[in-house]
């Protein structure tokens, strides 16, 4: 007689968390002031402040946008500030900085909202190498969260995974 086959990971009793799954949904953007400067590098204040006056900020309504240069420019602080608080009223949230920082930010507040004591004393694998767009900061702040409440914390797959922490309780 042949046995069954037994699907010995989704019958165990550890739980996966896959950061893919909390990440925020929406449109992610880099205002980049670039665009804005005469010939890429020069900040002339009342371009800018013409610049804000006139452009048509619905395009970002419920987008979550990094505020940066991607040129060599020297800016003052002023300028970016002055971008986020135009971005105010349409996006869903706005980061000084590129893209992986906004990312950074975003999930550092997912992660913050999550129900952590359904981890106590559980045995956890955080899901990786899967999307490159999650930054490694985002496996930090869970993995911080994780420790002095789980059991025991993996990295990778259930069937290949690395010991990350345990706990000596």
């Amino acid at each position: 007689m042949d046995k069954p086959i037994v699907n010995r990971v989704s019958n165990s009793p550890l739980i996966t968390i896959n950061l893919e799954k909390i990440r925020f949904e929406g449109t992610r953007c880099f205002f980049d002031l670039k665009n804005i400067l005469d010939k890429g590098v020069i900040l002339r204040e009342n371009k800018i402040r013409d610049y804000v006056k006139n452009h048509d900020w619905t395009q970002y309504s419920s987008q979550f946008v990094a505020v940066g240069c991607s040129s060599e420019a020297i800016l003052p602080s002023w300028s970016k500030l002055l971008i986020a608080a135009s971005l105010k009223s349409y996006a869903r949230k706005i980061v000084i900085g590129d893209l992986e920082q906004l990312e950074t930010v975003l999930f550092e507040s997912a992660i913050n909202q999550l129900d952590f004591t359904k981890y106590i004393n559980k045995s956890i694998i955080i899901k990786g190498c899967s999307d490159p767009s999650i930054p490694d900061s985002a496996y930090g702040f869970l993995i911080n969260k994780l420790q002095g409440v789980a059991k025991k914390i993996s990295y990778g797959e259930a069937c290949s995974s690395v010991p990350l922490w345990k706990s000596n309780k």
